[in-house]
């Protein structure tokens, strides 16, 4: 019988599932098919957004998959285009009707997209759905530390969550630092560095100690740094494999090693500060 993954505590006093299945980039013809996988390898955490193209999807591979939607955490996100309190609340119900449900786990704000002046508007839009109880869960992703602290001083909420670019070559020590203090959860996306860590000769050498694969120790790594991570992949032998990392440790040689693949220029996707979609 597969084990439950572990779940880590948010601010608002739910929790998430420490590992999921990210769908990025995911076809949308797969992406049912992907879901199904996971969660018959014991993933109860699926992760998507509205600009994906596959939340239709994800909604139809939870209802084939036999397996009770209380026990499925579903993240969707907000896309740059809809910011704003009205188009917000419009995008939402069509993230909803598209997923085919009821009430989110968590919704979150894609980008900052700080020169369009819309997020905190977008913000508010977050604490209405929340507040009507149609997302249980609310945050952000690719917020900077003044992005956040300017939500918080002008509406008062914190987000639970911001999901970040975080991997081993890009390791976002000043922001996570922020995320402890305020007590908000670190969520890595391309937590993988898009596959390219697999190739480091330094993560192989601790996989082989192991007897684990490469992406089994940097999963492993975010889960021991405390972050939840999603990684992405569409086969099913790999979904699985991503999941077995709940039965070994790294060492204190280990995550030193990995402490130094840290990059100041290790950044793969797009800078929030300066991003424009």
């Amino acid at each position: 019988m597969t084990q439950p993954h572990p779940s880590l505590p948010l601010n608002d006093g739910r929790s998430i599932p420490q590992l999921g299945l990210g769908v990025w980039r995911t076809p949308a013809d797969t992406t049912a098919q992907a879901v199904q996988a996971a969660l018959a390898a014991g993933y109860r955490h699926i992760d998507t957004a509205a600009i994906y193209g596959n939340e239709g999807g994800v909604g139809e591979g939870l209802r084939a998959s036999g397996v009770a939607r209380e026990e499925v955490f579903i993240t969707t996100k907000l896309w740059n285009a809809e910011q704003g309190f009205d188009s917000t609340l419009r995008a939402f119900d069509a993230s909803m009707q598209l997923l085919g449900l009821d009430v989110l786990d968590l919704y979150l704000i894609h980008w900052p997209c700080p020169s369009r002046e819309l997020y905190v508007d977008t913000w508010r839009a977050f604490i209405r759905l929340r507040e009507e109880g149609r997302v249980r869960s609310i945050g952000v992703s690719n917020f900077e530390p003044e992005h956040l602290d300017r939500i918080v001083q002008e509406t008062g909420i914190k987000p639970a969550l911001n999901q970040i670019e975080l991997h081993p070559r890009f390791q976002q020590h000043r922001l996570r630092g922020y995320h402890a203090t305020h007590g908000i959860a670190t969520q890595a996306w391309s937590p993988l560095g898009q596959g390219q860590l697999l190739e480091d000769a330094g993560i192989q050498a601790i996989a082989r100690k192991h007897g684990k694969t490469a992406a089994q120790v940097v999963v492993r790594w975010h889960i021991e740094m405390g972050h939840v991570v999603i990684p992405k992949s569409v086969n099913a032998g790999r979904i699985a494999e991503n999941a077995g990392v709940f039965d070994f440790a790294l060492d204190a040689q280990d995550m030193a090693a990995i402490a130094r693949l840290d990059q100041a220029e290790g950044r793969i996707g797009p800078n929030p500060l300066t991003a424009a979609f």
